[in-house]
């Protein structure tokens, strides 16, 4: 009886486990990231706050869930995303405004995947791989972007002004008009601008070489 009802009972705490995170998701993108609590947590499942722990040992590990199903997320998300390869201009700008319609579409796993709203809160070895995994992947559009580009940067100084240039704009558009799609607003729209003006800086990197 015991292994003829063991896939219906991992069927049915998984679910469990699924709606509670997904409760949790709610809690944050209303109230914040860092404002999840375990006590508004169980008010919300109807539950005692100790019943949550025969799910999750501890807020911590609820973090954790939700930061490596973030980081799933956005690789799905990405791996939607048709790159030509062959464009670094064309392909940058896709992946700016996809980085952008992600987070604005998933505040809550944005906020909790790239920056840092919670205090102490350090991802488990496991998530932090696969975040590592999905940055190498971004690495890797960037090698392939370097023999069209004239620049002195390396591959990896290269990958991390990008991100950081992408970052921003997402931070800034989301801190004050976050109901507005990607490609538009006060920073938002600054997207389409920011891929001549890289393409014009490294142009004038290479005349520069050639004096």
């Amino acid at each position: 009886m015991t292994k003829t009802n063991s896939p219906l009972l991992h069927q049915k705490r998984a679910a469990m486990k699924s709606r509670i995170l997904d409760t949790a998701r709610e809690i944050m993108r209303k109230d914040g990231v860092a404002a999840l609590s375990i006590q508004e947590l169980a008010r919300r499942m109807n539950m005692r706050a100790p019943s949550l722990y025969n799910y999750f040992v501890s807020k911590t590990e609820i973090y954790d869930a939700l930061f490596r199903f973030g980081y799933q997320c956005f690789d799905q998300y990405n791996n939607q995303l048709v790159l030509s390869g062959d464009d670094w201009q064309n392909d940058l700008s896709i992946l700016m405004e996809g980085y952008m319609t992600f987070a604005i579409q998933n505040p809550e796993l944005y906020q909790l995947c790239f920056e840092r709203p919670v205090p102490g809160f350090v991802p488990s070895e496991e998530s932090l791989q696969l975040s590592f995994g999905i940055l190498q992947r971004y690495y890797d559009h960037v090698r392939d972007w370097l023999p069209q580009l004239n620049t002195d940067l390396n591959e990896q100084q290269l990958s991390d002004l990008l991100i950081a240039i992408t970052h921003g704009l997402t931070a800034l558009h989301l801190a004050n008009q976050p109901d507005l799609p990607s490609g538009e607003g006060r920073f938002g729209s600054l997207i389409p601008a920011v891929i001549p003006i890289l393409g014009k800086a490294w142009q004038n990197n290479l005349r520069a070489h050639k004096e």
